[in-house]
């Protein structure tokens, strides 16, 4: 049976950690407002440039000058997979449940005998891959130095995924992200990149027809590589939202459970001392009524 002085220093270790796991929620709650903003007033872009992008490709479809990253190679044996994690953990299962929904696609791939190659964004990705998909692997993107996400970020990931596109290393390309709903609700991702995939929804039926100039071909090969771009953007800044959100909800939970053993531990701590009270008086009395 622990002493009383581990006991009470087991209660203001727990203490302790409570008022971190508290600091950090806070912490996250300020983050989350921002990246939740960010990531919400992202999306009408992303929305409608897709309406547009699908309008244009149904223009465009089957015709052999269509852009490549519309038609893609007519291929389907090599795949890229682009996971983005964080950084850093202590958020739930936010990380693991990216990794997870990307494993599954990739186990699926090579079931097929597709090839399967890996990019990660984020050391938490990497990490959890390293062992047993690490053969996979051909790059890695590092965000720990970025303090405030922008589209350049974005932008430099776009650029080195179409240079591989271009150089015929793979021909289909996906990308893994969460999607943020709520601070409880972040949905694991599935968005493929290349060749450009739209929503039925995205391209409206009861659109007029325009007469182009220049021709749909060439205004989709020059917005296709911004789409890749804004599609790698607006995943990322989901993936902060959805990372402060299951941070936020893991630090409270984290203090709840602080909270709970800190009262537990208290009234252990009081029936330790209450019975060494009482012991202490039994002594006394015993040495009473032997005088």
């Amino acid at each position: 049976m622990p002493s009383l002085k581990d006991l009470k220093n087991r209660i203001d270790s727990v203490k302790n950690t409570r008022k971190i796991t508290k600091a950090m929620q806070m912490v996250a709650a300020a983050k989350l407002r921002r990246a939740q903003e960010a990531a919400e007033a992202a999306r009408p872009y992303a929305e409608r440039m897709d309406a547009v992008l699908g309008n244009l490709a149904r223009s465009a479809a089957g015709s052999p000058t269509a852009p490549l990253l519309l038609r893609g190679t007519g291929r389907d044996d090599v795949h890229l997979l682009i996971v983005a994690t964080a950084e850093r953990g202590l958020c739930g299962g936010f990380n693991s449940s990216i990794v997870k929904l990307a494993r599954i696609h990739a186990q699926k791939l090579l079931d097929a005998g597709k090839t399967v190659k890996i990019l990660t964004i984020g050391k938490k990705g990497r990490d959890q891959l390293r062992r047993d998909w690490s053969k996979h692997f051909v790059g890695h993107v590092d965000m720990s130095e970025v303090k405030k996400l922008g589209y350049t970020n974005a932008h430099d990931v776009a650029d080195d995924v179409l240079a591989r596109f271009t150089a015929e290393e793979f021909d289909v390309a996906t990308i893994f992200y969460s999607e943020f709903q709520s601070v409880m609700t972040q949905v694991p991702t599935a968005l493929q990149l290349i060749p450009a995939k739209f929503d039925g929804a995205a391209a409206d039926d009861t659109a007029p027809n325009y007469e182009y100039e220049p021709s749909e071909e060439e205004i989709l090969a020059d917005l296709l590589p911004r789409s890749v771009a804004t599609q790698i953007f607006r995943a990322l800044l989901e993936n902060a939202a959805s990372e402060q959100g299951a941070r936020m909800s893991a630090m409270d939970n984290a203090s709840r459970n602080a909270s709970e053993m800190i009262d537990k531990l208290t009234i252990q701590y009081n029936r330790s001392r209450q019975a060494a009270i009482t012991t202490e008086l039994i002594e006394i009395i015993a040495g009473a009524e032997a005088l």
